[in-house]
C-alpha cells in the first residue's frame, strides 16, 4: 500500500509541474523538451499503476520460482533456453527484483539443460505467472554449418513462492461458538453444566469440539488448538492444489503448444498467439523489455474472469 501511495503522490507532484511549465510555454518559455520528458516519466507511472490494477490472484503478490527447459532439439533448443534465461534476467534487472539462479544445468555444447531461478519483488509472480508456456524460436542456426534455418522450443514455468510456514490468525468474528451439556465419562459435573463447547470457523466450515476438559473454558481452549491445526492443514492443502493445478496445465513442449513466437529469420517478428500483441523489435524483447506482453495476457485474464469476451 505504501507503494501505491507512493505512485499516486508521486503522479499528483507531476501533475502540478506539468500546469506550472504549460503556464510557462504560454508566456512563451521554451520548455517543450522538459514538457515532453516530464510526460513521458508520468506515463510509466500511469502504467504502473495501471498494471496493479490487474492483478486479480491472491498469489500475485508473491516472489515466484521460474524455471526453463529446452524441447527436443540439443543444443539449439538449448540454446534458445539460455537465450530466454538472459530475457528474464534482463527483464527482472530493469523491474528492481531481485535474482537467484537456484539450479543450472550446463548443456553439452552450449545453452543450458535446466535452470531454475527465483525472482524476489512485488508483483514476480503476477507478472511472470503470464510467462508459462511453450515459447517458439525460428532463425539461421549458428550451430549449422550449412546455414539452414531451425525451429527450436523451450518451455517457461512459474510457481509462486509458497512460504514454509503458515501463519494461521483466528479472527473471533469468524467464529460461532456453541456450549452444550457433555456426555460420558467426566466426573460429577459433566452431565449438570454446559461445559461442552463446539466451535465453527464460519469462513472455511471446519467445525471442532471438545467435552473432555472439567471446564468450559478449558474445552474452548483445546479446541481451539484443534481449530488451528486443522486451519494448517487446511493451508497446506490449498498450497499442495495449487502447485498441483500448475504442474498439471504444463503441455508437450512443441510444435502447437506454444504461447508466443520469435522469429529472427528470414523476417523479424515476436508475436503472442493468446493476445496477438506483436513487434518487430526483436532485440529489444530478447533484451527484456517483455511488459507490453504480459500487460496484454493480464489484462485477457482479468476480463475472462469477469465473464467479457477480450478484444481481438
Amino acid at each position: 500500500m505504501e507503494e501505491d501511495i507512493k505512485l499516486i503522490n508521486e503522479l499528483n507532484k507531476k501533475k502540478e509541474e506539468i500546469e506550472v511549465l504549460i503556464e510557462l510555454m504560454e508566456e512563451g518559455e521554451n520548455v517543450e523538451e522538459e514538457i515532453k520528458q516530464i510526460l513521458e516519466s508520468t506515463e510509466k507511472t500511469l502504467n504502473e499503476l495501471e498494471m496493479k490494477t490487474l492483478f486479480i490472484d491472491k498469489d500475485d503478490p508473491k516472489n515466484a520460482i521460474l524455471t526453463i527447459h529446452p524441447g527436443a532439439g540439443g543444443t539449439e533448443s538449448q540454446d534458445w533456453a539460455q537465450m530466454l534465461l538472459r530475457m528474464y534476467l534482463r527483464w527482472a534487472e530493469k523491474k528492481g527484483f531481485k535474482t537467484k539462479i537456484i539450479d543450472i544445468l550446463p548443456g553439452d555444447e552450449a545453452g543450458i539443460k535446466s535452470v531454475t531461478v527465483r525472482v524476489e519483488g512485488n508483483y514476480a509472480y503476477g507478472y511472470l505467472s503470464q510467462e508459462s508456456g511453450v515459447h517458439r524460436l525460428v532463425r539461421i542456426s549458428p550451430f549449422d554449418a550449412n546455414r539452414r534455418r531451425h525451429t527450436s522450443f523451450a518451455a517457461v514455468f512459474v510457481y509462486p513462492e509458497i512460504d514454509e510456514e503458515i501463519e494461521i490468525k483466528i479472527r473471533p468474528e469468524d467464529l460461532k461458538i456453541e456450549t452444550f451439556r457433555a456426555s460420558g465419562h467426566g466426573g460429577q459435573h459433566v452431565n449438570v453444566t454446559d461445559s461442552a463447547v463446539r466451535i465453527t470457523h464460519i469462513p472455511t466450515g471446519i467445525v471442532v469440539q471438545c467435552q473432555n476438559e472439567r471446564s468450559q473454558h478449558q474445552n474452548k481452549e483445546t479446541a481451539l488448538k484443534i481449530l488451528k491445526s486443522r486451519l494448517y492443514e487446511y493451508e497446506k492443502r490449498k498450497q499442495e492444489e495449487k502447485l498441483k493445478e500448475i504442474e498439471e496445465s504444463k503441455t508437450e513442449i512443441a510444435w502447437g503448444n506454444q504461447i508466443r513466437s520469435y522469429v529472427l529469420q528470414p523476417y523479424q517478428l515476436i508475436k503472442d498467439l493468446r493476445t496477438n500483441v506483436e513487434t518487430g523489435d526483436v532485440n529489444r524483447v530478447l533484451d527484456g523489455d517483455i511488459d507490453e506482453f504480459i500487460k496484454a495476457s493480464l489484462i485477457k485474464r482479468k476480463m475472462e474472469s469477469k465473464g467479457e469476451k477480450p478484444k481481438s
